[in-house]
């Protein structure tokens, strides 16, 4: 009995982590995006370093997550994006990170 409750404690702990850190599914860092036709690309590193691929061009930003909500910052511009509930990201609609998917 006093096992299952130990169990128990462990599996809600894990649980409200889950949920307050976003790291469950919903966390970027370890995971790369990429649009439908494979042109652009984000890879987010651990540390808050992200680097992104658009075409030839390469470059290094940095990125923060709060929630959902990841601001990618690459040369001083900061671009939006939200982690969507299938885990593709979605950026301004009018721009060239409007729509990525997970694909590692």
């Amino acid at each position: 009995m006093k096992a299952a409750i130990q169990n128990g404690i462990a599996a809600a702990a894990v649980a409200l982590v889950c949920i307050s850190a976003a790291a469950c599914g919903s966390g970027v860092s370890g995971h790369t995006y990429q649009d439908s036709d494979g042109m652009v690309k984000i890879e987010f590193d651990s540390g808050g370093k992200a680097v992104t691929t658009m075409g030839p061009i390469t470059a290094n930003c940095t990125y923060k997550q709060s929630s959902n909500q990841v601001s990618l910052t690459c040369a001083d511009q900061t671009t939006q994006l939200t982690v969507n509930s299938d885990g593709s990201l979605s950026g301004p609609a009018d721009g060239m990170l409007n729509h990525m998917t997970r694909v590692k």
